[in-house]
């Protein structure tokens, strides 16, 4: 969570470039919750001081078997004088089968059902159970959980259950969720989120970490249009190097998550990812160094009195920070 790797895994990956629509899968598709949804319910945690816990499921994949008989050939080092000529076929989903993330996902929606959750129409990796005045929800990305509940006997029988169904590990109360740190302050009923440890990487990968630090995501006057598109080969050919859409991609992470003031910069930008010019790489670059500056900014939500960004000091959420207020 830190950004240091904690563990090296190594896995058996099939080659899913291979397969057949038809024959080998059908549908592919697999949701996951996004992260409005995940901020929402993190603030009625924060709000209620609820319980906020996560676990991970382990090789997610292996848990379902699969509809259709699939065959791979056997892997390096595998092969014996008695099985050689021989191919494998498979039990069960894993790793690079085109149809394994949706066969997961359906094997833990029926799975999480049966212990008497429901899922939201809208929003189908978003579950919820409620018996008096005990709540719970569930939140699924891929093999990711997060676990609220406002009762903690009745959190661990669902740790229980999922452990019964599923081989898990329980990773304690949420403090990492897919590249976000949670920050909490129970005294308080508030909650941070930061993305200080993803924004390095994306300003390390981009090579802006010794940059300027922009104050403004957008320079006043500096705007952009059609006209900045390279019209000559040679131009296009050089843009071709620069991983501008990826650096979109990037950045938008970052505002979909914790930087909710981002949105008209980008989207300014954003417009011109098949044919972008020097002056519309400057305007991304900004944007960048923008972030560079407040990458320690958290957003905040609970609390039972308004926070300025001045003023918050509590140490739980570091005393160097800066806070920004969500709405």
């Amino acid at each position: 969570m830190d950004g240091n790797v904690q563990t090296y895994k190594g896995r058996l990956v099939a080659k899913g470039f291979r397969q057949i629509c038809g024959v080998d899968y059908d549908e592919t598709f697999s949701p996951v919750a996004m992260f409005k949804s995940i901020r929402i319910l993190l603030d009625v945690a924060a709000f209620h001081d609820y319980e906020i816990w996560q676990m991970d499921v382990k090789t997610a994949f292996l848990n379902e078997k699969l509809e259709k008989d699939m065959y791979m050939t056997q892997p390096k080092g595998f092969v014996t004088l008695e099985n050689a000529g021989k191919v494998c076929k498979l039990q069960r989903s894993i790793d690079g089968l085109k149809q394994a993330s949706r066969s997961w996902n359906l094997r833990f929606n029926d799975a999480i059902k049966e212990f008497g959750f429901i899922r939201n129409e809208d929003e189908h990796c978003v579950y919820k159970k409620f018996s008096g005045s005990i709540v719970s929800f569930l939140i699924l990305y891929v093999d990711d959980i997060l676990i609220i509940r406002n009762d903690v006997p009745t959190l661990q029988s669902i740790k229980t259950w999922l452990s019964s169904c599923f081989s898990m590990k329980d990773l304690g109360e949420a403090a990492y969720i897919l590249g976000v740190k949670i920050y909490r302050d129970r005294s308080r009923r508030l909650l941070g989120l930061s993305q200080s440890t993803c924004i390095d990487k994306v300003l390390k990968r981009f090579r802006i970490e010794e940059s300027k630090k922009g104050f403004l995501p957008m320079r006043h006057g500096i705007s952009v249009s059609k006209e900045m598109c390279p019209s000559m080969l040679q131009e296009r050919e050089r843009m071709s190097q620069i991983a501008y859409a990826s650096t979109i991609g990037s950045i938008m992470y970052a505002m979909i998550c914790t930087r909710l003031g981002l949105p008209y910069a980008l989207s300014m930008s954003s417009q011109y990812q098949a044919n972008p010019g020097e002056g519309h790489w400057i305007a991304v670059k900004n944007i960048l160094k923008y972030l560079r500056r407040t990458k320690d900014v958290f957003l905040v939500y609970g609390g039972e009195e308004e926070l300025g960004i001045k003023g918050y000091t509590d140490a739980s959420f570091q005393t160097d920070k800066n806070y920004s207020r969500s709405q």
